[in-house]
């Protein structure tokens, strides 16, 4: 049987697929998570096989030694990366040893049960996809878009971004909407956090 832990964002999505893998005769899921806190305490008192983790709480100094540096999880992990922002391979791939695994968020479920079963065998798991995004991460917003979340950013509000760029409020509107779109955001300063943390701004 291969003890699996979960650590995702949203009740929702973790329920679903720890019941995808509980139907499977040799996973047990036996912890959910959703706070990087408590994967890091799981991981410890639970002793899974294999965890499954969210790329937001993999990248939030979880497996990061005193000195901040990246550790070796204490067992094999699979990260799930939104594809729109694959930089948090870039602190998987300088944490030691072999013992990570790369999948895009948006894979069906059948892709996560076997990757869990390879890692359980100490096999790679790596979305060749994400690799590429990664190596090649360019900035997707538009000078304007960056002009108008960097002005966002100081807690303008709509009307008097529109009246420093001399653009209508529907016009800034579009142009919020555009960027949660790019950014995966779901509120605008998610949307200039994540862009703060990508260097588009």
């Amino acid at each position: 049987m291969i003890r699996t832990l979960l650590a995702l964002n949203g009740a929702l999505i973790r329920g679903a697929l720890a019941y995808v893998l509980t139907i499977e005769d040799d996973i047990e899921v036996v912890a959910e998570v959703d706070r990087p806190e408590e994967l890091a305490l799981a991981l410890r008192t639970r002793r899974p096989d294999v965890a499954v983790a969210d790329g937001s709480l993999f990248g939030a100094g979880v497996l990061h030694g005193a000195e901040g540096t990246p550790s070796e999880p204490p067992c094999p992990m699979l990260v799930l990366v939104d594809p729109r922002r694959p930089r948090v391979l870039d602190d998987a791939l300088r944490t030691p040893g072999q013992r990570i695994g790369f999948l895009g968020s948006n894979v069906a479920p059948e892709r996560v049960i076997e990757a869990v079963r390879r890692l359980a065998r100490g096999d790679s798991v790596v979305d060749a996809n994400l690799v590429v995004a990664a190596l090649n991460r360019e900035n997707p917003l538009t000078p304007r878009e960056v002009e108008v979340l960097e002005i966002a950013a100081e807690g303008w509000p709509v009307v008097e971004i529109a009246s420093k760029l001399s653009l209508s409020p529907g016009t800034v509107r579009n142009h919020l909407s555009r960027i949660a779109g790019k950014t995966g955001a779901r509120t605008r300063i998610e949307a200039v956090r994540i862009a703060r943390e990508e260097g588009w701004i």
